[in-house]
């Protein structure tokens, strides 16, 4: 089959990868334009872009996909399907309906669980026990398609939104290959979504990241998993912002001021929450790496010190 694949960023390359290795027909490839990164503020292409460029397939860069032209460009390719994970731009209908078999999308959840931008971060913060990859007809809904292949996986107590993303991604790579196969057999089938089941990832923010404190124990840490490494968690003491990294819950309770620095010893700095205690073993101080409380302890710092209060 003639396949032609739009996605952006890492999550979408790993599943282009997987599909260049099972000697699929990748005729084209789609991706955001080219972004400042870095320092120097320098276009860089997307990872996609460059596993395509890797393996001589041609790139396009549409700023949308609305126009004739783009339409008419995507028509020449004479694709029998279309892939997409993660491309960060809307496809209208009649892009939809240009591959013979239309628009498959690879989604990080379980849908109709999690529908939109941070499904993986959201499944962790929110305490699911489980997640996975979900195979989507697409129609022009947002993430509303009939689903035609699903794969599971656990939430570990111990996943970040790094480790759970580079799994689901490697997951929803070997889950598009699967799909494929059945589709060339003829024994693709969808099911259609429940939207009473259906809620909704809405894209993270950095303001997200700051601790509130008059939260439970466990609420905290599991966002302190799920926005690592990004966008990141904080809390502020006085004028300093402190990041935070790692953390886990205690069997234990305060009546301090949520916020408050319990104690602080080589093993972690507990701090008593709106309900239960985390003990800190990660964080980063300004201009500083991410170092564990025993660093912290060894550098001299008089900082996250008992009584102090975190904001």
């Amino acid at each position: 089959m003639r396949i032609v694949f739009a996605g952006t960023p890492d999550f979408a390359a790993t599943a282009l990868k997987a599909l260049l290795a099972s000697h699929h027909n990748v005729v084209g490839v789609y991706s955001q334009p080219d972004r400042p990164a870095g320092r120097g503020r320098k276009l860089t292409p997307s990872p996609v872009k460059q596993v395509a460029l890797d393996a001589t397939i041609p790139v396009f860069q549409p700023e949308s996909l609305k126009t004739t032209e783009a339409q008419n460009e995507l028509r020449s390719l004479e694709a029998d399907v279309m892939i997409v994970a993660a491309y960060g731009l809307i496809l209208p209908k009649a892009v939809l309906e240009i591959p013979t078999h239309g628009c498959l999308n690879i989604h990080a959840s379980l849908l109709p669980r999690w529908r939109g931008a941070a499904p993986i971060h959201r499944a962790i913060a929110a305490g699911d026990k489980e997640t996975g990859i979900t195979i989507m007809q697409m129609d022009e809904g947002l993430d509303t398609g009939a689903m035609v292949l699903k794969a599971v996986t656990a939430i570990e107590a111990d996943d970040t939104g790094g480790s759970l993303h580079d799994r689901l991604a490697d997951m929803g790579g070997e889950a598009i290959v699967k799909a494929l196969a059945l589709l060339k057999k003829g024994e693709l089938q969808g099911e259609a979504q429940n939207d009473d089941q259906a809620c909704y990832a809405h894209k993270l923010s950095k303001d997200e990241g700051h601790i509130d404190w008059s939260a439970e124990a466990a609420t905290i840490e599991r966002l302190i998993r799920a926005f690592n490494p990004w966008p990141g968690t904080y809390t502020d003491l006085n004028d300093q912002r402190i990041r935070l990294h790692r953390a886990q819950t205690l069997n234990e309770s305060s009546d301090k001021t949520p916020g408050t620095v319990l104690q602080r010893e080589r093993d972690g700095i507990d701090v008593a929450c709106g309900s239960g205690v985390l003990r800190i073993t990660s964080l980063q101080l300004p201009g500083a790496r991410a170092q564990t409380a025993n660093d912290l302890i060894n550098g001299g710092k008089e900082l996250l010190l008992p009584g102090q209060e975190l904001h």
